[in-house]
């Protein structure tokens, strides 16, 4: 059997809250952040190995292994009544559907009636601006609600992976579901947000009419938001520094290519520093695909001598692939 009870439980729990592996491990950092502050113990576990199908091998030191499947855990929290799922690793396709399938069989025999998810909005920010949380939900009442809970509804856009497929699925099934998405700067993505994570606790406080002990997560906000000042900090002083040489340049001058290219677009605003750090993210991914991109994204880091900054992320993209 797929689901294996660990631990059976005799009473309904109106609500699940599942998470997987996502942009800032958003909604991930919020389930595991909730289960282990509101003393969640493990009931079952979902076995995906049956038709888990990975696309990469392991290696180490020229030993090559399939990984294993994640494991794919459920919490019970007794008061207040709560399922949490969390997931250490995404499924796609099929996999996906049926994964999805036997966490809501399992939550439906045990009386919930509401599922959510949390995720992360990726957006072109600083982390110094406000976090807010967007909400997604298949049931009219559901969205009613995101008012009282400091929810703005999402106007367009896309939910991947499983923390958008579920709603799709427990939808088919009646059951009203919503998706949380907190705010967070898009050249962080692949840097777990705890900020974004909190937020998202916030609306569980208000669905929940409780109170989650915060202490350790805004030490954790704190602590990132360190690492993200230094590095806001250090993309504002090579804009700084570049515009001050093109500024006292002599005219006529050739100098660097980049430079030039600056000096020719005259007054054009240079961007702020988590502007610059969207457009090279971008360019990241786009090379990450396409690894003829990676030009792109040389001439673009060159030109805002950044390319030390990058150096590392950017040679990465040429190892550790066979294909």
């Amino acid at each position: 059997m797929p689901i294996k009870s660990l631990n059976d439980i005799t009473v309904n729990v109106p609500l699940l809250f599942a998470a997987w592996p996502g942009m800032g491990q958003v909604g991930l950092g919020a389930a595991d952040y909730l289960r282990r502050k509101l003393g969640g113990g493990l009931v079952a576990r979902i076995d995906v190995s049956p038709y888990y199908r990975p696309d990469e091998i392991e290696v180490e030191a020229g030993m090559g292994k399939v990984p294993a499947a994640p494991r794919q855990s459920l919490y019970y929290i007794p008061e207040p009544p709560l399922l949490v799922f969390v997931g250490e690793g995404q499924l796609s396709g099929e996999a996906g559907l049926r994964l999805a399938g036997e966490l809501l069989d399992y939550a439906q025999s045990h009386g919930v009636g509401s599922v959510y998810t949390g995720a992360a909005y990726a957006a072109p920010i600083s982390y110094r601006q406000q976090t807010e949380v967007y909400g997604v939900a298949t049931d009219e009442a559901l969205k009613s609600r995101f008012g009282a809970l400091g929810v703005e509804p999402l106007k367009e856009g896309r939910i991947t992976g499983l923390n958008g497929l579920l709603l799709g699925i427990a939808k088919s099934r009646g059951i009203p579901a919503a998706c949380f998405l907190a705010t967070m700067p898009q050249y962080a993505v692949e840097t777990p947000n705890p900020r974004a994570s909190r937020a998202v606790l916030h609306v569980f406080e208000r669905i929940l009419n409780t109170s989650v002990d915060l202490d350790e997560i805004n030490q954790a906000v704190r602590d990132t938001d360190r690492l993200l000042e230094e590095f806001e900090s250090r993309v504002s002083d090579a804009i700084r520094n570049l515009k001050r040489s093109i500024e006292g340049r002599v005219d006529g001058e050739p100098g660097p290519a980049g430079q030039r290219e600056l000096r020719e677009e005259g007054e054009e605003e240079r961007p702020e520093p988590h502007e610059l750090m969207q457009r090279i993210e971008q360019l990241f991914e786009e090379a990450q695909h396409d690894r003829t991109k990676a030009l792109l994204l040389k001439e673009e880091l060159d030109r805002w001598g950044l390319f030390a900054l990058y150096e590392d992320r950017f040679l990465d993209l040429f190892e550790n692939r066979t294909a």
